[in-house]
């Protein structure tokens, strides 16, 4: 019998603001344990909540991005578990009346080859609603100690439909969500400091079969392979239970993605388990029209929305926006260089091929870069008019990543411009080229095209590496015609 998988993810962003969610105290990550704390993260007797306003600012944000509905009204409810983690017992959450409903996340699934697109489809949005964050445990070998510096962080809960079918279409669609939240300032997204979180719902049904199987949720999924690699496991080890004539239990399963093994952690609570009711400390908020479209306002454009456009306004190739659009910084790079230089594909490749490399190679930031766009254009633009030819270029681009020299300054100080060539002297080396290579000749006027690079390597030969490029395809052309 054949299986299908259908997968619904839970992703907890934490959402990038100074202070916590209900209290000024400083929201942060590697301070020394239980610094950013204060009696509303602690729970103390007589300690209120006040809601944070950039929190919803995020929030909403991230719903428009999304495309969801933002809520005209939305309120407060505390969510009931004891867990030491917790230090109220409670949680303080949304339940029925969610700040963001519906909306879609944009995916794209692995192209039939390397440099092709591949399918795109929209993930539905079931919500995402606004939360606190709570502590960690650090456990050791004879004792447990609970931090609760993250406790009162901002976090949003953003929950799919159960529409996912494969681990790598859910390996997609963390890949575009965690962008499109750093795209918006929202979140950096850090899977390491516990900035994206991910629980995955799993469960499979014959194919054909429209009603869901019981489903098992996978937790401590702690990097975006891990959750392709835990949600894989999962299904196979559910197929199997089927095929050996077990029964899948409905359950929370630890994974491991170092061993790629997973283990029962306790049987899954439902929603009345936590006997949800409205916080009394915390006002409804309404969110009206200029609320929202001033936020609307601030929100950027998305990669997968900023790749279309470079492909049909830079017509650059698909492999060139694969990379440039998933880093904000990188693509405004590319913008600004191929604004100035005239030449988008050509900027392209040197930032795609040459600049990353350097940085890449040095361990620093795009931004730590001496290298500025208005240098690629230049040196673009060196190229093009054949002052410097392509092997001088990549020594002076090595040469400009090291000092932020201006690329004409290295190419005068080390005499990397071409050199200029007597018309005469050029034409005799390229009648020379022709002369010499009567196969190439035929092939040419036979209609193949790349023939006439039999002769350009000759002629440069001749003119040891320094003549225009341009000059001797234009030189080479006007022979070949009046053969």
């Amino acid at each position: 019998m054949q299986y299908e998988a259908v997968i619904g993810l839970e992703v907890h962003v934490q959402i990038k603001t100074a202070s916590k969610v209900f209290t000024r105290v400083a929201a942060g990550y590697g301070h020394e344990p239980n610094t950013l704390t204060d009696p509303v993260v602690l729970a103390l007797p007589g300690a209120l909540p006040v809601m944070n306003k950039a929190a919803l600012d995020a929030i909403i944000k991230a719903g428009l991005l999304l495309g969801c509905e933002i809520a005209p009204v939305c309120k407060w409810d505390r969510k009931n578990y004891f867990y030491p983690d917790s230090p109220k017992n409670y949680q303080i959450s949304q339940y029925d009346l969610p700040i963001c409903r519906g909306g879609s996340v944009e995916i794209e699934l692995p192209g039939p080859a390397r440099n092709l697109m591949g399918e795109h489809k929209c993930i539905p949005l079931t919500r995402i609603h606004l939360e606190e964050d709570v502590g960690k445990l650090n456990h050791g070998a004879a004792d447990s100690l609970v931090d609760y510096n993250r406790a009162g962080t901002p976090l949003m809960e953003i929950v799919s439909e159960p529409a996912l079918h494969s681990a790598e279409e859910a390996y997609a669609y963390l890949t575009s969500l965690r962008a499109t939240m750093i795209y918006g300032g929202i979140s950096d997204c850090d899977m390491e400091k516990g900035q994206l979180r991910c629980d995955a719902n799993i469960s499979v049904r014959p194919v054909g079969e429209t009603k869901l199987g019981t489903k098992v949720e996978l937790k401590n999924l702690n990097s975006i392979s891990f959750v392709r690699d835990g949600i894989a496991h999962e299904i196979k080890r559910q197929i199997g239970v089927i095929e050996r004539g077990g029964t899948i239990v409905q359950e929370t399963r630890d994974f491991d993605g170092m061993t790629g093994t997973s283990q029962s952690l306790r049987s899954k609570e439902e929603a009345h388990d936590y006997r949800y009711f409205p916080d009394p400390d915390l006002m409804p908020v309404v969110v009206d029209d200029a609320w929202k479209q001033r936020l609307q306002a601030e929100c950027p454009e998305l990669p997968f929305a900023k790749q279309r456009r470079f492909l049909e306004q830079y017509q650059l190739p698909y492999t060139l926006t694969s990379v440039l659009v998933w880093d904000r910084a990188l693509a405004d790079y590319f913008e600004e260089a191929a604004r100035l230089s005239g030449k988008p594909q050509a900027v392209g490749n040197w930032i795609v091929n040459d600049l990353l490399r350097e940085v890449g190679h040095a361990r620093i930031a795009l931004t730590a870069s001496k290298v500025r766009p208005a240098q690629v254009a230049e040196l673009v633009q060196l190229v093009d008019a054949g002052t410097v030819l392509a092997n001088a270029a990549k020594e002076i681009f090595v040469e400009m990543f090291a000092t932020g020299e201006a690329p004409g300054a290295i190419a005068d100080r080390r005499g990397l411009k071409a050199a200029p060539t007597d018309s005469g002297e050029l034409e005799g080396w390229c009648r020379d080229a022709i002369a010499a290579n009567p196969k190439a000749l035929a092939e040419f006027k036979g209609g193949k095209e790349s023939a006439i690079n039999a002769f350009k390597g000759p002629v440069m030969k001749a003119a040891k590496g320094k003549a225009n490029p341009k000059l001797v395809d234009e030189t080479l052309r006007r022979l070949l015609a009046a053969i």
